[in-house]
């Protein structure tokens, strides 16, 4: 059996500094769990700048090496990573990626893109994953605490969810002992299949200000099956001073403000 693993560039939510994804380690981590069960052929790939430093941190996570699909030996620098990854991942039995990258506004469309240029199934949101008799059974996370499991014939790609029953186990020594390796990217990427991709800082999305709740689980059922009104005050007379006076009141009264 062969098993590859697609691993990324994370990034820092406060620093921005380049450090390895939290959700590809925990995919690299059900990797190493399976390849050790099933004696199989485990590789850690990644497509994009061989000297990230990031790279090396999947090395302490265990991996015996990182093979580097180097882009920029193609035409286009930034170009699409799913062309050469697909070539580059046929024969594989089973294929571990994490839901999406960590850039804050990736579109995580990688693992399906991949997955339809193999003609592969692919399976998303797994948390843990068991392989029998050439099929893999997976565990989904759903909504609300929920959990189906799945059943899918090899190969396939599965997409770790990053709350997956994985682990990761840093250790320095294997960070030293490991290797990284730069090798060509093989698939010729054409026109039709560049994307402008633009980085940027991810920007803080602004938070919707919402009064605490403070009635009991029993009014709350009620409310959920009856209309009733909320209460509140109508504020049309008056000066905009006295207007803002009220809205100003109304956040101080549900501790929305500090001022």
């Amino acid at each position: 059996m062969k098993i590859a693993v697609l691993v990324s560039v994370g990034r820092h939510p406060v620093s921005g500094t380049a450090r390895y994804s939290r959700n590809d380690a925990a995919a690299l981590g059900i990797a190493l769990s399976l390849a050790k069960q099933h004696a199989a052929t485990l590789d850690v790939l990644h497509a994009g700048d061989p000297s990230s430093p990031a790279l090396s941190e999947y090395l302490a996570l265990g991996a015996r090496s990182v093979e580097v699909l180097d882009l920029s030996s193609t035409p286009e620098p930034h170009a699409d990573a799913a062309p050469p990854l697909a070539a580059r991942l046929k024969g594989y039995d089973l294929v571990l990626t994490g839901t999406r990258a960590e850039g804050a506004f990736d579109s995580g469309m990688l693992p399906y893109r991949v997955a339809n240029a193999l003609e592969i199934p692919l399976v998303g949101a797994a948390v843990d994953l068991t392989i029998r008799d050439g099929c893999a059974e997976i565990r989904q996370f759903m909504p609300k605490g929920l959990r189906r499991r799945v059943e899918v014939g090899l190969p396939a790609l599965v997409a770790v969810h990053p709350l997956a029953n994985a682990t990761p186990g840093y250790a320095y020594a294997r960070l030293r002992e490991g290797t990284i390796r730069a090798v060509p990217a093989q698939a010729a990427i054409h026109a039709d299949d560049r994307l402008a991709w633009t980085t940027r800082p991810a920007t803080a999305r602004p938070v919707r200000l919402a009064a605490a709740e403070k009635r009991s689980g029993h009014a709350r059922m009620l409310s959920a099956t009856t209309t009733e009104n909320r209460g509140g005050n109508v504020v049309i007379e008056g000066s905009s001073v006295e207007k803002a006076q009220v809205i100003l009141a109304y956040l101080r009264e549900h501790q929305l403000v500090d001022y």
